[in-house]
C-alpha cells in the first residue's frame, strides 16, 4: 500500500494510546499513517450514564461520518461503544486482541475492609456509571451505595484521590493499556465470571469503507478471527435484547479447550438483581439465540429446590431464587466436629502455605488460635472459603477457581512445588491438590474435623436437588431415591463422582459457589 492513512480517533488519552497501537502495528507491516483527532457527542455529554451512550453511537457516529465523507481511511473504536449494526457503506474489518476483560474495584486504602466481600468496608460509597456493574455488585453487596461517575479514566481516578467516592470501578483493559499506577489504592480484581464485562470488552475495533477492499485485505494481518468469533456470540445477544438499549446487560464469550462457554447477566434496571445465565456449546452457531431463550419470561423455571446446605437470609443463592418466588428448602445432611483441641506450633515452622479446600476447614483451623509464621500465604478452593478466610481477617495468594480439584491442583503446584504446605482440613479428606503437587513439596496434612452423617434423611420433592459435597450425597441416598422428574447438580467433580457411583446423572455448574449453583439453577426447564 503506498498511501499514508488516515486515522480517526477520539482525543482522550485511552483513545490516542488505541489509535497509536494500530498505527504502530501498520507501520510493523510497513504502511504508513497518521492520527486525526475527532470530538464526538460522548465527549460532550457529561450528564447521562454510560448504559444510555454505549452500543449507541455516541463515541462513534462523528468518526463514521468522517470515513464516509472520505476525510479518514480508518476509524478505531472501543468495540463495546459501538452499535450492533455498522451504518451502511461501512464494516468492521479488523478486530484486535482481546485485552483481560475484568474489572478493577480501586478502593480508598482506609476504606479497605478485609472481612467483607471484595474487601470494601459497609455501606461504602462506589463511584460508577454503568447500570451493568451497579446491578451486579449490588447483588453482592446490596448494602453499597452506588453514585453516578463520569469522566475519562484518569478523571475517574483522580476524583477517587480526591476522596469524593470510597472507592470506583474501572476496565482493567484501560488501566493496563495507559499503564496507570495505582499504588496508593488497594485493587481488588473481579474476573469476567465474577462481574461479566459488557459484550466485546476490552477488544479494539478497525473500521473502514466497504468498498475499500485493498485496505481491507492489508488489515487482515492484524485481524485475529477467533475473538472475531467470539464476539460475534456476544454482540448477536446484546442485538436480540435490543441492540444499544441501556439495559444491565453482561455478555462474555470465550473458549475452554475448543468448547464456547458463555457468561451473560441480566438485570431490567440498576438496581434490580439480575439473573445470571451459563451455557457452553461445541460450536458458536445459534449460541446466542440459545442464550437469550434462557431468559424468556415465558420458560418455566423450577418451583422448588433443595441444596445441601444451610442459608442466610442474604445468600446469593437465596436472592437469586427468591426473585422468582422459588422455593427453598435448605439444609445441611451432615454435621462436623472438632477432632483436635491444640495445635502443635512446630508444624508451621518453615511453612510457607496454609492450604484449606474448604470454609469448615477455615472454621476450625482458627477456633484453634494458630500463631501463624509472619510470611505464611494461604490458597484456598472455590470463593466460599477465601470469603470465610476474609472474616478471619486475611487474603489469600491463590484461590482456586472451576469445578475440578485436578485443575486446581495443577495451577496451585506452580506456585508451590517445592515448598512446604500444611493443608488443614477433614479428616476423611480426598488430598485431591495434595496429590497434584511434585515429590520435592513438604507436605503436611493436619486433620482439624471430622464429618458425621446425618440418618434419617427427609426426601425432598424438590424439581432440582443442588448437592454441596460427596458426604451429603451419600447421607442423602442412604435413605431415599431420585422421583423421575427431579433434576441434580453438583457443586463439583468430586461432589459429582460419588453421585456417578449411584449411577445418578447431575449438571455441574461453571463455578463451586453460590453464583454458579444459581446459574445451574436458572439454566434448568420444566
Amino acid at each position: 500500500m503506498n498511501r499514508t492513512l488516515i486515522i480517526g480517533t477520539r482525543g482522550s488519552d485511552l483513545a490516542l494510546w488505541q489509535a497509536n497501537f494500530v498505527r504502530y502495528s501498520l507501520a510493523e507491516i510497513g504502511v504508513a499513517a497518521e492520527l486525526k483527532i475527532i470530538k464526538t457527542q460522548g465527549d460532550r455529554i457529561l450528564n447521562l450514564s454510560f448504559d444510555k451512550l454505549e452500543g449507541k453511537g455516541f463515541f462513534t457516529k462523528e468518526l463514521e461520518e468522517e470515513l464516509l465523507a472520505n476525510t479518514i481511511d480508518i476509524a478505531v473504536h472501543s468495540h463495546k461503544d459501538l452499535p450492533t449494526e455498522n451504518p451502511p457503506g461501512l464494516i468492521i474489518a479488523a478486530v484486535s486482541e482481546r485485552e483481560d476483560p475484568s474489572e478493577l474495584l480501586l478502593i480508598l486504602k482506609d476504606c479497605v475492609d478485609v472481612r467483607q466481600k471484595m474487601s470494601l468496608k459497609y455501606g461504602a460509597r462506589v463511584g460508577t456509571s454503568s447500570n451493568r456493574r451497579k446491578a451486579q455488585l449490588l447483588a453482592y453487596r446490596p448494602d453499597l451505595d452506588i453514585k453516578d461517575l463520569r469522566g475519562n479514566v484518569p478523571t475517574r481516578i483522580g476524583k477517587l484521590h480526591d476522596e469524593k467516592y470510597d472507592a470506583i470501578m474501572v476496565a482493567k483493559a484501560g488501566i493496563s493499556r495507559l499503564k496507570i499506577n495505582l499504588d496508593e489504592f488497594h485493587v481488588e480484581v473481579l474476573t469476567p465470571a465474577e462481574l461479566v464485562p459488557a459484550p466485546a470488552q476490552g477488544v479494539l475495533a478497525i473500521q473502514i469503507r466497504g468498498s475499500d477492499s485493498e485496505l481491507f485485505d492489508t488489515l487482515q494481518k492484524l485481524n485475529h478471527p477467533d475473538v472475531a468469533e467470539e464476539l460475534s456470540v456476544e454482540r448477536t445477544v446484546l442485538k436480540l435484547f435490543g441492540g444499544g438499549c441501556h439495559l444491565p446487560l453482561g455478555c462474555y464469550c470465550r473458549r475452554d479447550d475448543g468448547v464456547f462457554q458463555v457468561f451473560t447477566s441480566k438485570a431490567d434496571k440498576g438496581d434490580d438483581f439480575p439473573d445470571r445465565a451459563f451455557i457452553q456449546s461445541p460450536t458458536a452457531d445459534g449460541l446466542a439465540e440459545k442464550v437469550v431463550a434462557l431468559f424468556d419470561s415465558k420458560r418455566k423455571l423450577p418451583q422448588s429446590v433443595f441444596i445441601s446446605r444451610e442459608l442466610s437470609e442474604q445468600s446469593y443463592f437465596r436472592r437469586a431464587l427468591q426473585k422468582h418466588n422459588i422455593r427453598i428448602d435448605a439444609r445441611s445432611l451432615i454435621r462436623t466436629v472438632p477432632v483436635i483441641t491444640k495445635l502443635s506450633q512446630h508444624i508451621f515452622q518453615d511453612a510457607d502455605w496454609l492450604f484449606f479446600s474448604s470454609k469448615n476447614a477455615v472454621e476450625y483451623f482458627f477456633q484453634l488460635n494458630p500463631q501463624l509464621p509472619k510470611d505464611v500465604k494461604f490458597g484456598v478452593v472455590g470463593a466460599g472459603s477465601e470469603e470465610m478466610l476474609r472474616l478471619k481477617g486475611y487474603f489469600t495468594s491463590f484461590t482456586g477457581e472451576g469445578i475440578d480439584t485436578a485443575d486446581v491442583a495443577v495451577e496451585f503446584a506452580k506456585l508451590a512445588n517445592g515448598t512446604k504446605v500444611v493443608f488443614p482440613g477433614a479428616e476423611e479428606s480426598l488430598k485431591s491438590i495434595q496429590k497434584g503437587l511434585s515429590a520435592d513439596t513438604k507436605i503436611v496434612d493436619l486433620p482439624v474435623y471430622e464429618t458425621v452423617l446425618d440418618e434419617n434423611i427427609e426426601a425432598s420433592g424438590a424439581d432440582v436437588l443442588v448437592f454441596t459435597s460427596p458426604s451429603n450425597v451419600e447421607a442423602y441416598f442412604a435413605d431415599n431415591l431420585l422421583d423421575p422428574w427431579q433434576k441434580v447438580i453438583a457443586i463439583g467433580k468430586s461432589t459429582g463422582n460419588k453421585l456417578g457411583e449411584m449411577g445418578t446423572q447431575y449438571i455441574l455448574p461453571s463455578a463451586p459457589d453460590e453464583v454458579g449453583l444459581a446459574e445451574a439453577v436458572f439454566g434448568c426447564s420444566l
